[in-house]
């Protein structure tokens, strides 16, 4: 199959370029005669048994209780096309979008989409019947991974809000048999800052220490490292040369929805 794409993108005269790739599959790319560039590290966390016992959890439970506290409970809404919960989740998103004077984004990263959400099951924190924040969940196959990708909240919800949705969420995980929760990736974390490390490994490093204008890099490594989890190492795979940074500049206008998204928030 991936023989078949490299031919049919070289007879059309594109750029190939795999996006986000494990390591488990590296052999494959490479036999292709691509090369691979770390992109950054997923964070996976084991959740079959998970509690929030002991002191490596105590912050977890600080964050339960805390939004106990503030009147909070949660919510696994089932898939279905209620129009009184769309049009209230539509409000949490432009509200959530508006307080970041931002716009959507897409290809790897989940914009609001009505087809989409109610697909599948949401979960979604509650204060006195009111939703202040909520994520659609991607379920794997067989339980082995739980994920989430669209995340949006109110701009006047109770602090620490999301913390809450994420720890009941875990909880919620592990009690229905699934074995893992994949927080998503930290782009460009875990690059080697070495002088003898790859141009573009120090570059990646050098970017993820000290950008905050347009994303916190090292912020969101950080939010997903209190939840301890393992990280594994993602990669793009592409031809080597001049390709690379096209391909990156072009992957980057994907998400940001267009060259000129792409220097806004």
């Amino acid at each position: 199959m991936l023989w078949a794409f490299r031919n049919l993108v070289d007879r059309n005269n594109g750029r190939i370029a795999f996006y986000q790739v494990g390591a488990e599959h590296l052999p494959l790319y490479l036999d292709l005669g691509l090369g691979v560039y770390k992109l950054g590290e997923e964070a996976i966390l084991p959740i079959d048994g998970f509690t929030l016992e002991g002191s490596a959890r105590k912050e977890l439970r600080g964050a339960k209780n805390k939004g106990e506290r503030e009147g909070l409970s949660f919510e696994i809404v089932p898939p279905q096309s209620d129009p009184a919960l769309l049009n209230e989740l539509k409000n949490i998103s432009d509200d959530w979008l508006k307080s970041r004077e931002g716009h959507e984004k897409g290809f790897s990263v989940g914009s609001f989409n009505a087809a989409y959400l109610t697909a599948g099951s949401i979960a979604v924190a509650r204060r006195e019947g009111r939703i202040v924040a909520f994520t659609n969940l991607l379920e794997g196959a067989d339980k082995h991974e739980l994920s989430v990708d669209l995340m949006r909240h109110r701009s006047d919800g109770p602090p620490g809000t999301m913390d809450y949705l994420f720890v009941e969420l875990l909880l919620w995980g592990a009690a229905s048999g699934f074995r893992n929760f994949n927080f998503g990736m930290s782009p460009l974390s875990g690059l080697s800052s070495d002088r003898l490390a790859p141009l573009w490994s120090r570059i990646g490093n050098l970017i993820f220490i000290h950008s905050n204008r347009y994303y916190n890099f090292l912020g969101l490594r950080r939010y997903k490292d209190k939840f301890n989890p393992h990280w594994r190492p993602k990669y793009l795979a592409a031809p080597g040369g001049l390709a690379v940074p096209r391909i990156l500049i072009d992957t980057a206008a994907l998400v940001s929805g267009g060259v000129r998204e792409l220097f806004t928030k």
